[in-house]
């Protein structure tokens, strides 16, 4: 319960962030550029994080399924194999939203 909290306010930060970045673009100057820096990075480095932890889990839950019916590797590898690449096309969409923050807007 206590990483949803942390996990709920990061991204309502994040969400704040991006808001008065946005609302910045008819400021004098785009003093504000560096809320998009950080807002990217910190969009990124979450995304890498939780996709870092759900691939440990998912390869360490398929070890387990394989050591204990060794006949039944081959279903469990080709349905790892599938979730690991689910996984992975998170952090591609989030690192797509941090190239846009940081060359679009």
């Amino acid at each position: 319960m206590k990483a949803f909290k942390v996990l709920f306010n990061t991204v309502a930060l994040m969400a704040l962030t991006a808001m008065s970045a946005f609302a910045a673009e008819g400021a004098a100057g785009g003093s504000h550029k560096w809320v998009i820096y950080l807002t990217a990075g910190l969009c990124i480095s979450i995304a890498a994080f939780g996709t870092g932890l759900g691939q440990g889990r998912a390869i360490a839950s398929a070890v387990e399924g394989i050591s204990r019916n060794p006949s039944a590797s081959g279903k469990i590898m080709t349905t790892m194999i599938v979730g690991l690449a689910m996984i992975e096309s998170l952090a591609i969409y989030a690192l797509v939203i941090s190239l846009i923050l940081l060359f679009v807007v």
